[in-house]
Formats: C-alpha cells, structure tokens, sequence
C-alpha cells in the first residue's frame, strides 16, 4: 500500500450515507433539494463558549470529492448488490450545493447553525459524516487551547501533542486548530510545513544518554547548534546536575558571543523545580534565560502552578490537548430541517424523548447581536432565512428558549451575520484567509463578548435566542406530530 491509496476521501462516509443516496436514486428523488444544518448540543469541557474551526479542511474536500474505480469497485463488493445506473451516478458526481458556515476562529454556542448546506439530497447525505468528523475535532481542540490560552494569555504556548495524537492528521489539523486559538508554536514539523506555523523543539533525554556525561552532552548540543540552544535538564537531576550543567553551556555560549535560549522541564514538581531553577540561572548571571514546562499539562494544571508561583515563562502541552482528555468527542450533529416537495421547500423536525434532540425547523440565518452601547454582544439570534427585521435593525424581542416567559427587548443594535457564503452553485466563493489573519481575528471576536462568558471557571451562559417566527414554525411542526 501507498500513500496514494489514502488520498481520496470520497468514501469517508458512512454506509448508510450509501444506502440513502441509492434509495434516492431508486425511486427517482435524488435530484430533490433538501437543507441541513449542523450543531452542538453542549459546551465541552464546562467552557463558556467554542471555537469553530475545520472549514479549510472541509473546503478541500469538497472541492475534491471524486469517485474513482478504486472506489467504485469497492462498492461493487457490498452485499445490498448496487445497481450499475447507480455507479455511473456516482462516477458523475460532483457537489452542486450551496455551503453557507461560521468562519474560522469565531466563538460559537449550542444550539445554533454553525454550518447550513443547501443542495440535491444525493449530495447532501454523501459530506454529512466527513463535515462532522473534521469539525468536531477542530472545533474541541481549538476550543481547549483557547481555555490553555486564557490561563496564560501572555505565556508562550507550544503545542506537543503528535506522538500521543489519534493518528496523522489529528495531530496535525490539531496543531493547526490550536495555533488559531493563540498558540504560538507546534512541534511537529510536517504541521509547521503545510500550515507555516512556527516550528519548535529541543532535544530528547535520549540526547544525553548517548554521552558520557550530562555535561558532554549540553557542551555538544550547544556547539551543534549555539544559535538555538534549550537544553533539557531533568534526564538525571534538575537541581544537583541539570541546571548547573545548563549553567556551564550558558558560560561557554557567552564565551562565544551566544547565549543559551532556555532550559525545559519536563518531571517532578514543576512549581519547586521552576522556583530553584530561577533563583540559579539568575544567581549564575542568566535571567534571560527562560524556563519551559512540559509534562501532562492542560489549563487546571497551569492555573494551579501559576498559583503556586512557578517561574515559568513557556508550556509545552501536548496529550491533554490534542485528545481534548477531559472531554474528548465534541457532539456536532448534521439535521434536515427542510425538504423539496412539489416545487417548494418544506419545513421538517425531529421529535425525540430527550427535549434537548428537538430540532428547529426551517432553513435559518444566525447573527451576533452587538449593543451600540456597550459595544457588546447581547446574544445569538436564530431567524428564518426568509425573515429581514433582524437585517433591517427592527426592535427585536430576544427570549429564552426553554424558558420562553423569560425576555426582554432589544432597539439599539449591529445584526453581525455568522453564516458566510462559501459554495454557490458549487463553485467556492468565499476567499479562504490565511491562518494568520484566522489567528489574529480570533482575540477580537472574543472581545466582542462580556468577561463573563469567557472566564474558566462557572462562566455565565450566553443566550441563543430564536426569532418568534422560527419559535412558532417549531411549535407548529411539533403540534402536527402530536397529532400523528
């Protein structure tokens, strides 16, 4: 096998995605028009707000969606025995669709359309696992490293994680999704290839085993590379041999016209070691040098060191956060919310026993609704897509939900529209920004939102509002079903 035989993820999908495109096939529906939209249901990791991100990738795979030979020989395999019609269906395939989407980086809450795709729901059903796959692994760990990030905003923040990652392109998508939250630096060299994000590392324990001493082995490092020294000291021990063995390759470095960059921590109580470690390289006439942590890390164990007085100037955080540990599957789901029947498009629902699946029919715009006053976001508004009071500046009534008695009135506002036009007619349209202008945007959209919704600890919930006529067309929708 080669790396050729991976390249198409056109079936990166679920079977029963196939059985529903042929039954649409079958009986002559393929062609019809359908909406779906995707969501979350829940916050990880008790934060106040996520952060949505995999669109480039699913920007790519669109653009690429293909079936091959390859691909259709395997499905001349399955037992529901495909029909050939059917295959040359799929031989012709290509999105035709329209894709509207929350843009990168942008904070986002349950319960509200992050991505609606209009198309033949031939097409529809084929990118609904892909979509889901790439977005909720983004999302949750762009989501966790804005959490790191909050802890230690003016720290810098490397991300470690691809030797503890779920294979490949976790590691590196992940890498890419926690440098749009505001980290600032990866370890992984094939993410730092195909993203430009920058690239950071320093050497391995293994480094000083294969020397006879620790200090023959930092001597080494440091000439090998005197411009870009960091030197790991905890292979043997921090206090009595790492850091003063560091100290003697600060002096020779010095003796160079160099200066040794930092020494890492990896084991042992970071606090205490950090503490020490600081008082000598300063005592020893290094306190530029800076002091890197590593070692099971995520943003409560950063807090509490942080507490505790660690001198620690940089993290490397790494299994905590590209498997999201504490909460490590995000819940995105893809609904219909309207089908092609007769010509038009008919509003469909989902009942189910758990209030929270409920879903909200029709296809719907979703907008941030900034107070010209306080210059901060009121709440989320949920409006059909048909409904133009919200784009007009109209008096808007923002009510809970669940507890609909719960609202107030809102006169004085900016409507900032979340969902974006990137495919029309299956030609993309949206102009794809770097990673640095998604990095950079990312600080600024969470400004918009007041300190409570952000802070780690018990943040306030941030209201997603539904329009009175979306709130009346679900109602409506769920009357009709009662009476089924």
């Amino acid at each position: 096998m080669n790396d050729s035989n991976y390249g198409n993820l056109t079936l990166h999908t679920d079977k029963y995605q196939i059985n529903m495109m042929y039954g649409h096939w079958k009986h002559g529906t393929w062609n019809d028009r359908s909406v779906f939209e995707v969501h979350f249901r829940k916050l990880p990791f008790g934060n106040g707000y996520a952060v949505f991100a995999g669109l480039e990738r699913i920007v790519g795979y669109i653009r690429s969606l293909r079936f091959g030979e390859r691909e259709l020989q395997y499905l001349r395999t399955q037992e529901e025995g495909y029909e050939e019609g059917f295959l040359e269906a799929l031989r012709q395939f290509r999105f035709t669709g329209d894709l509207y989407s929350v843009e990168e980086g942008t904070p986002v809450f349950p319960n509200e359309p992050l991505i609606r795709v209009e198309a033949r729901i031939f097409e529809a059903h084929l990118i609904e696992t892909a979509m889901l796959n790439f977005l909720n692994y983004q999302t949750l760990i762009a989501t966790k490293a804005s959490r790191i990030k909050g802890v230690a905003p003016d720290d810098t923040l490397m991300e470690f994680g691809t030797r503890r990652a779920q294979e490949a392109d976790a590691s590196v998508w992940g890498a890419r999704a926690a440098y749009i939250a505001g980290f600032h630096a990866t370890s992984n060299m094939r993410a730092g290839m195909l993203f430009g994000i920058p690239a950071k590392g320093t050497h391995a324990h293994a480094w000083v085993q294969a020397h006879d001493t620790e200090e023959e082995a930092f001597r080494r490092y440091a000439d090998a590379l005197p411009d870009n020294v960091t030197l790991l000291v905890d292979t043997y021990h921090t206090l009595r041999s790492g850091v003063p063995n560091a100290i003697k390759a600060a002096r020779m470095l010095e003796a160079q016209g160099k200066k040794l960059n930092a020494i890492r921590l990896d084991s042992g109580d970071l606090a205490y070691l950090s503490i020490r470690a600081r008082e000598m390289l300063d005592e020893a006439g290094f306190p530029d040098v800076r002091i890197i942590a590593s070692n099971d890390l995520d943003e409560n164990i950063i807090l509490n060191l942080k507490a505790q007085g660690a001198r620690i100037d940089s993290w490397g955080v790494g299994t905590r956060l590209i498997t999201a540990a504490d909460n490590p599957a995000l819940g995105g789901v893809y609904k219909m919310v309207a089908r092609e029947k007769d010509g038009e498009y008919l509003p469909v629902i989902k009942i189910s026993g758990n209030p929270e699946k409920v879903s909200t029919p029709g296809a719907k715009d979703v907008y941030r609704i900034i107070n010209r006053k306080t210059g901060k976001a009121e709440a989320d508004y949920v409006a059909l897509k048909e409904e133009d009071d919200v784009r007009r500046g109209e008096r808007l009534k923002l009510f809970d939900p669940v507890h609909p008695y719960l609202h107030k009135y809102i006169d004085d506002y900016d409507a900032i529209p979340l969902l974006h036009p990137i495919f029309r007619g299956g030609e993309l349209v949206y102009g794809l920004p770097s990673l640095e202008e998604i990095r950079d945007a990312h600080p600024r959209r969470l400004d918009d939102l007041w300190p409570e919704y952000l802070r780690k600890l018990n943040p306030e919930t941030y209201r997603v509002n539904l329009s009175p006529a979306a709130w009346e067309l679900k109602m409506a929708c769920i009357r009709n079903y009662q009476q089924l």
